[in-house]
C-alpha cells in the first residue's frame, strides 16, 4: 500500500489541482471558440475583379451548330458571367478556373430548373478548364452552382429562351 504525502506533487491534492486546472483551461478554450464562431456578421468575401470579354460570356455558334459559352471562376467565389442566355438546342459550356488557390466545381442545381441537366464538372483545380456538352429543349431558368461554395453565393443562371 502506498501512502500519498499531503501536498506532494504526486499526491491526491496535487492530482485534484491538476484536474481542476485542466478543466478550467478546457472551459476557457471552449468559451473562446464559441465566441469566435458565433458572430452575426457576414464573412468578408474577396471582391470580384474578373470581367467578361474575349471568349468569356459571349454565346457563339460553332460549325456543328452547338452554342458555345465560356465562364470563368476564381478566388472570389463568383462565376463570370453569372447569367447567360441560350436558345433551345446543343450547348457546349466551358468553365475556366482562373483562381490561384481555390478549387471549384460546376453543376446545375438539382430540382431547380424546368428539367434536370445531369452534366457537371466535379472538380476544377486552379488553372484548369473543362467543357461539358448537353442539349436543352425546355425554355426557362436553369440555376447552376459551385456546390463547394454555394453558401458563399457562388451561383448563376442559364436561361433558355422560348
Amino acid at each position: 500500500m502506498t501512502t500519498a504525502v499531503r501536498g506532494a506533487p504526486g499526491g491526491r491534492r496535487g492530482a485534484r489541482r491538476g484536474a481542476r486546472t485542466a478543466a478550467l483551461l478546457l472551459a476557457l478554450l471552449v468559451g473562446v471558440g464559441v465566441l469566435v464562431g458565433c458572430s452575426n456578421s457576414e464573412p468578408t468575401l474577396p471582391e470580384a475583379t474578373r470581367t467578361t470579354g474575349g471568349d468569356v460570356g459571349a454565346v457563339s455558334t460553332a460549325a456543328d451548330g452547338s452554342q458555345e459559352i465560356t465562364l470563368t471562376t476564381g478566388d472570389d467565389y463568383v462565376f463570370t458571367p453569372a447569367t447567360f442566355t441560350v436558345a433551345p438546342g446543343p450547348v457546349r459550356l466551358t468553365v475556366r478556373n482562373d483562381a490561384e488557390q481555390m478549387t471549384h466545381n460546376f453543376l446545375f442545381t438539382a430540382g431547380a430548373g424546368p428539367v434536370a441537366i445531369s452534366e457537371e464538372i466535379p472538380v476544377l483545380a486552379p488553372g484548369q478548364s473543362k467543357t461539358i456538352e448537353f442539349t436543352v429543349s425546355t425554355p426557362g431558368d436553369y440555376p447552376f452552382e459551385c456546390s463547394f461554395h454555394v453558401a458563399l453565393g457562388q451561383v448563376g443562371t442559364m436561361t433558355v429562351t422560348g
